[in-house]
């Protein structure tokens, strides 16, 4: 018997065109993380005695216990996943060793990171990192201690947190793009704090909607062409 078998000849061009398949997603989607974009914002951390964790609750909403170490982190990132932490320790007994309890008060230790110059808006330079320690009233919340010890702050009119001790001057949760650290604004989902608007990361975390559609019609495409290849045997 010669000649090759029919399902033999029907193999290679098969996996000619799934290799392709495979070749053309990754470009779609490798394009749609190249344009990643991350936003510019304070993000808001909590100590758990030896380490950050990322909060989440806005520090309007937030009230934290006598003892409690926060931070505030001023960096461009995608989510919570990949957002920047204080540059300090959590460490209650360093930042507050200087102010003693003292009665219906309570002591919440604060680590203000304004960040690098590679995350800084244009024409701006990031002050010093630097901790405080804020005694305020039992049931104040961390914007309140916040506000005791870094005055002036800004919020927009979502109440996200814009600026701590003046910095930045202008700006508030606007969109980076991943190719240039400058600042491309846009318009930042509005929740409480905006402590969850970052988390989301818009539509900078990775391939954009329209990009994954795209990917699936080529996927859909290729499996109805093996199909219509294995009837025709």
């Amino acid at each position: 018997m010669s000649g090759t078998p029919a399902s033999a000849r029907l193999r290679v061009p098969l996996v000619a065109l799934l290799a392709a398949l495979v070749a053309a997603s990754a470009v779609l989607l490798g394009a749609g993380s190249a344009q990643a974009a991350g936003y510019r914002y304070w993000s808001f951390w909590e100590g758990n005695g030896k380490n950050w964790e990322y909060a989440t609750q806005g520090p309007s909403l937030l009230r934290p216990d006598d003892g409690t170490v926060q931070g505030f982190r001023f960096a461009v990132s995608e989510n919570s996943g990949d957002a920047a932490q204080p540059r300090r320790a959590p460490d209650f007994g360093a930042i507050c060793a200087d102010t003693p309890a003292k009665d219906g008060r309570k002591r919440v230790a604060l680590v203000i990171d304004a960040g690098t110059a590679a995350d800084a808006p244009d024409g701006e330079k990031p002050p010093a990192p630097r901790t405080a320690c804020a005694q305020v009233a039992p049931d104040a919340s961390s914007a309140e201690a916040l506000a005791a010890v870094a005055k002036p702050l800004r919020y927009d009119s979502s109440a996200m947190l814009c600026a701590i001790s003046g910095y930045p001057t202008s700006g508030c949760g606007e969109q980076v793009s991943g190719e240039d650290s400058g600042a491309k604004p846009s318009d930042p989902a509005k929740t409480a704090d905006g402590q969850e608007e970052a988390d989301d990361g818009g539509d900078g975390g990775g391939p954009s909607v329209g990009l994954l559609v795209g990917v699936g019609a080529v996927l859909l495409l290729g499996i109805a062409a093996v199909v219509q290849a294995r009837r025709r045997r």
